[in-house]
């Protein structure tokens, strides 16, 4: 039996489909190649054409509350619930609103259930920010603040709710908002990746997270997310093997570079250009990354503004220290990952300590990059995939209760790039159920992501305003796939002008 040239497997793998697509593709991508030279190979400097206008913000800090923190035990003060604790929530608030199968059936219905926690307005104005007992160092920095309590989702669980924040659409396969700001605007520092993504350590880490929240969808793949390690090799393989030089390496990195070239000229896929750039990237990152980790040369003023979790790599403080020191670097999307808000049950515990891991080191980095003079150009983000229920899931008890997923109405803060500070934008009903306009009416009807109603903040305005503070259009940045130009807000999504200063 004959076998097979491994050189020549791959064109005998390929379809006829294939063959005919990549064929006309290989010759525009070695035309491209004679006329563009290196600089086809040059680090992603982004598209030319932007920004689309002058940013607010040079860099995107995410933490993202993975579970669904509680608004009505965080930011929606709500005091009139006390009157109506145990009460059944009307079904004219409800209105047919689709349920979670935790709760449909359950023998005590929907019983209200008021906040045990106290809450104190951050200001004497009208647009004071209500902050809970739960976040004290937070209330320290809410002058800086934008609390929206208006924000919305259709998604009802945790997976599509949290691919659709994370990329615009609840169906997996679609870039990133990181991958899209690289995609956009490439980068500022070439020895660190566009993006970069932590994982915080927490108590009641109960969903699991997939790495196309942070993924490329069916964009090159250079553009995806850097997963930064807090055990080992803060990036996989970044140590080079024992006996391997750095200059081994560099020729090891070179003959692979010529072969992956001489594929892309025949073949024309943008993967294997991908491919030559993260190589490239990694080799760099075996210099930068040490750097970036070595926390030595922080001062001890630093880590007590942190608190001492953030000497303990994988904690949400020392992730917070890393996110400045990445921005000060010039990376310009950062997204933490805090996971465990899904408090069905145990609310009180769990997000009691959920609030301890972050909340000192959510003030920390807000006052930190005030301090260096970065907060008023990097935008920095707090929120989940949605909020939780007003009404009680499992046993209605005053000391200790759950809540179940809420999508209609919760809590987000935006502080610096060019956000108003001090302020709220939008307003629930008396049981922070519904979205209501500015006399506390519920909006009827309640507003769909196919429109915008002023005071509301679907998770693709929350996006088209991210864009936005960064200099891009959000109807302008497309990516053409199968025939269709994509963007990250769908066909839909409104910049908020009125929180933008």
């Amino acid at each position: 039996m004959n076998s097979v040239d491994p050189r020549r497997e791959h064109e005998l793998m390929l379809t006829r489909r294939q063959l005919f697509g990549r064929g006309a593709l290989g010759l525009g991508t070695a035309a491209m190649a004679g006329l563009l030279g290196d600089d086809l190979l040059a680090e992603n400097k982004g598209l030319p054409d932007l920004p689309h206008h002058t940013p607010k913000a040079k860099r995107v800090i995410y933490l993202f509350m993975s579970g669904g923190p509680s608004h009505l035990d965080l930011w929606d003060y709500k005091p009139g619930l006390v009157d109506k604790y145990g009460e059944q929530l009307p079904e004219h608030v409800r209105d047919g609103q689709r349920v979670t199968g935790m709760t449909a059936n359950q023998k005590s219905g929907l019983p209200i259930c008021p906040s045990k926690y106290k809450f104190t307005k951050q200001d004497n104005n009208a647009d004071g920010v209500w902050v809970s007992e739960l976040l004290p160092h937070t209330a320290s920095v809410a002058k800086e603040l934008c609390v929206v309590h208006s924000t919305f989702t259709e998604a009802i669980n945790h997976d599509p709710a949290i691919t659709y924040i994370q990329t615009g659409s609840q169906t997996p396969g679609r870039p990133s908002l990181g991958a899209w700001l690289s995609y956009g605007l490439g980068t500022d520092n070439e020895n660190l990746p566009h993006y970069v993504v932590m994982h915080a350590h927490s108590n009641h880490a109960e969903q699991s997270l997939f790495n196309r929240l942070w993924g490329t969808g069916f964009m090159p793949a250079d553009h995806q997310g850097m997963l930064l390690r807090s055990q080992g090799d803060p990036v996989l393989f970044l140590s080079n093997p024992k006996g391997v030089s750095r200059k081994d390496r560099r020729a090891q990195l070179d003959a692979l570079a010529a072969i992956n070239q001489g594929q892309a000229d025949s073949f024309g896929d943008p993967e294997v250009l991908a491919r030559i750039k993260q190589h490239e990237m990694a080799y760099r990152m075996q210099m930068s990354v040490p750097e970036l980790m070595d926390m030595s040369t922080e001062t001890e003023e630093t880590f007590k503004l942190y608190g001492d979790a953030a000497k303990t790599p994988g904690s949400f403080a020392a992730c917070c220290l890393t996110a400045r020191r990445l921005a000060e670097r010039g990376v310009r999307n950062i997204q933490i990952f805090h996971r465990g808000w899904d408090a069905h049950g145990n609310l009180v515990g769990e997000h009691g300590s959920q609030c301890k891991d972050v909340d000192q080191a959510c003030a920390a980095l807000i006052k930190d990059l005030k301090q260096r003079g970065m907060l008023d150009e990097t935008l920095v983000i707090w929120g989940g995939e949605f909020g939780r229920t007003v009404y009680c899931q499992g046993g209605l008890g005053k000391e200790n209760y759950g809540r179940d997923h809420h999508p209609r109405c919760f809590s987000t803060w935006m502080a610096g790039g060019g956000i108003k500070p001090g302020i709220t934008y939008g307003k629930t009903d008396e049981y922070g159920y519904n979205i209501a306009d500015e006399h506390g009416q519920p909006l009827e009807p309640q507003p769909t992501h196919e429109s915008w109603t002023p005071g509301t903040m679907h998770i693709h305005d929350l996006n088209a305003t991210i864009l936005h503070q960064m200099g891009i259009n959000h109807e302008r940045l497309t990516y053409r796939y199968q025939g269709r130009d994509f963007r990250l807000t769908d066909v839909h999504g409104h910049v908020i002008h009125d929180i933008i200063s």
